[in-house]
C-alpha cells in the first residue's frame, strides 16, 4: 500500500506516521501493494481527526473518526475500515467489476453479510422549481437535515443540507 499523508494544523512527525502507516498497513491483506491511501490528519482545539480515503476502481472506500487523542483516531479508522471491508464485501467486489484493487485471499474468505442494506420504503414526489435558499427554508420547515429538489438557476436535481455551526450546504451535479 502506498500512504500519503497530511496533515492540517499538525505536524506530521515519523512517530505519528509510523504510527498510521502500521495500523492502516493491517489493511493490506484486503488490498494489492500498488492501493494508495490517502490520509488526512487534523486538529482543531480537542478534536483529533483522521480521514483516510482509498480509492478502488469504481469505488471510495472511506472512513472518518475523531477523538481527543490522535492514536486513539487511528486505532479507530482502521478497525472500521476493516468492519466496512468484510460487511461490504459482495457489494464491494461486484461493483468493481473484478477483484483488480484487492487481494485474492478477500475475494475468496467468506464473510457474514449480517448487516445487508435493505431499503423497506421508496418515496415519490414531484419537483417544484425552486431557489437553494428556498430548499433551505424548506428543509427547515419539515424539520430535515437535507432537501432534494429542483434547481431554478440549473434546472438539475441538487440537495441541501444542514452542517455543523447552523450553515447550509449544497450539493450539485457535476457536468
Amino acid at each position: 500500500m502506498r500512504f500519503t499523508i497530511v496533515g492540517k494544523n499538525i505536524d506530521v512527525t515519523p512517530g505519528l506516521r509510523s504510527a498510521v502507516e502500521e495500523k492502516i498497513g493491517k489493511l493490506e491483506k484486503y488490498f494489492t501493494p500498488d492501493t494508495e491511501v490517502h490520509v488526512t490528519l487534523s486538529v482543531e482545539k480537542d478534536r483529533h481527526k483522521i480521514e483516510v480515503t482509498i480509492p478502488v476502481k469504481g469505488n471510495i472506500i472511506r472512513s472518518e473518526q475523531v477523538s481527543n487523542d490522535m492514536y486513539v483516531s487511528v486505532d479507530l479508522v482502521e478497525e472500521i475500515i476493516e468492519k466496512q471491508m468484510k460487511k461490504y464485501k459482495n457489494k464491494i467486489i461486484d461493483r468493481s467489476q473484478g477483484s483488480g484493487s484487492f487481494q485474492k485471499e478477500y475475494v475468496e474468505q467468506d464473510y457474514s453479510d449480517d448487516g445487508e442494506i435493505k431499503i423497506v420504503r421508496t418515496k415519490r414526489f414531484g419537483f417544484k422549481p425552486m431557489y437553494p435558499e428556498d430548499a433551505c427554508v424548506q428543509m427547515e420547515l419539515l424539520g430535515h437535515t437535507f432537501y432534494v429538489f429542483r434547481n431554478a438557476e440549473t434546472d438539475e436535481v441538487n440537495v441541501v443540507y444542514k452542517r455543523r455551526g447552523n450553515t447550509y450546504g449544497l450539493i450539485e451535479p457535476e457536468n
